[in-house]
C-alpha cells in the first residue's frame, strides 16, 4: 500500500537502521525496485526527481505507474512515493499527481531566510493533505572534482526541524553521483553537531553511491534514518545491459527485442536494491511500525 513516509522512518531510527530511497526513471525500474522491497520484507521509499518525472512525461504518469504496480502485484509492504530535489512549484505538482511525500530542497534558493519561510509554507500544506515532507540545509553538489561536499549549518538545520518538517537532508561532505578519487569522506562530528541541534528528527544522507558501507553504516548510528540512491543503480542496470549486448546476445532471434534487452538489466537492480537494503538494516523490517 502506499503511505507517507514520516512512520516508517520514525521506525527506522527507533531501531537504529535506514531506509533506502531509491530513485525510479521508468516502469521497469520502479517495478524492479518494488520487487525488491517485496521480497525483502523491508520498507520502501520509492522517489523521483523532476528531470526523471519529465523522462516519463509527468509526475502523475510517474504516480500512476508506482500506484498500479502496488495494486496490480499485491505488495504487502509499506511503499512511500517520494519528490526527489523538488523546486517550491513542483511539490505542488506531486501532491496534485498523488505522491504521498516530498522533498523541497530549499538549498538552491537565493537565501536561507528563503528556504525558511517556504519550507514553513510546504510543511503546513504537507501535514494538513497526511503527506510527510523533507527539506534540505546545505546543498547536496554534484561530482565537479570537489574532495568535499557542502557542511551544513546545525543553526540553520535547528530552524528548519523546529517548522516542523518530518525529515532533513543536510550536507555533511557528501555529493552525489560518483565520488571522486581522493574524496575526504563523510564529516561524522558535523553529523553529531547537527543531529545534537535536531533531535529526533530523522536525518538523511543523500548522494550514497559510492560512500563505503562502513561509513554509511557509522551515519545510520549517528542519526540518518534514508539514504538516497540513484546512481549506484543506474550503474548496476548498465554493467548488465553491457554484458548482455558484449555477448552478442542482442544478435540472436529477437535478441533486440527491449524486453530482452533490458531484462538482465532490471533483474541487477532488484538483486543490488535488495543488497543495500541489507546493508542499511531494513530487510524483514516491512511491518516494524
Amino acid at each position: 500500500m502506499l503511505v507517507n513516509a514520516k512512520g516508517m522512518l520514525q521506525a527506522a531510527q527507533k531501531g537504529h537502521y535506514a531506509l533506502g530511497a531509491f530513485n525510479t526513471n521508468n516502469l521497469e525500474w520502479a517495478d524492479a525496485i518494488i520487487t525488491a522491497a517485496e521480497e525483502a520484507q523491508s520498507p520502501l521509499i520509492i522517489e523521483c526527481s523532476i528531470g526523471a518525472a519529465k523522462w516519463q512525461t509527468s509526475l502523475k504518469m510517474v504516480a500512476d505507474i508506482v500506484k498500479n504496480i502496488v495494486e496490480t502485484e499485491n505488495i504487502t509492504v509499506p511503499v512511500a512515493l517520494h519528490l526527489d530535489h523538488g523546486t517550491y512549484e513542483a511539490c505542488f505538482e506531486a501532491i496534485e499527481a498523488g505522491f504521498t511525500s516530498i522533498m523541497y530542497d530549499g538549498s538552491k534558493e537565493p537565501d536561507f531566510e528563503t528556504n525558511l519561510k517556504r519550507t514553513g509554507e510546504l510543511v503546513k500544506l504537507a501535514h494538513s493533505k497526511g503527506i510527510s515532507i523533507e527539506a534540505e540545509v546545505g546543498g547536496i553538489g554534484e561530482n565537479a572534482g570537489s574532495t568535499k561536499g557542502e557542511i551544513a549549518d546545525p543553526d540553520e538545520c535547528k530552524q528548519i526541524a523546529d517548522l516542523g518538517v518530518d525529515f532533513l537532508a543536510c550536507g555533511i561532505g557528501n555529493i552525489h553521483g560518483v565520488y571522486p578519487e581522493g574524496w575526504e569522506g563523510l564529516d561524522f562530528d558535523a553529523l553529531e553537531a547537527i543531529k545534537a541541534k535536531t533531535g529526533d528528527l530523522p536525518l538523511v544522507l543523500h548522494g550514497g553511491t559510492g560512500i563505503p558501507v562502513d561509513q554509511v553504516q557509522k551515519a545510520i548510528s549517528l542519526g540518518v534514518c534514508k539514504v538516497n540512491v540513484n546512481t549506484d543503480l543506474q550503474i548496476a542496470f548498465a554493467d548488465a545491459v553491457r554484458a548482455y549486448i558484449e555477448a552478442g546476445k542482442d544478435r540472436e532471434p529477437k535478441g533486440f527485442d527491449p524486453r530482452k534487452l533490458m531484462r538482465d538489466g532490471r533483474t541487477a537492480i532488484t538483486a543490488r536494491t535488495k543488497e543495500l537494503m541489507g546493508q542499511f538494516g531494513s530487510t524483514g523490517k516491512g511491518w516494524d511500525f
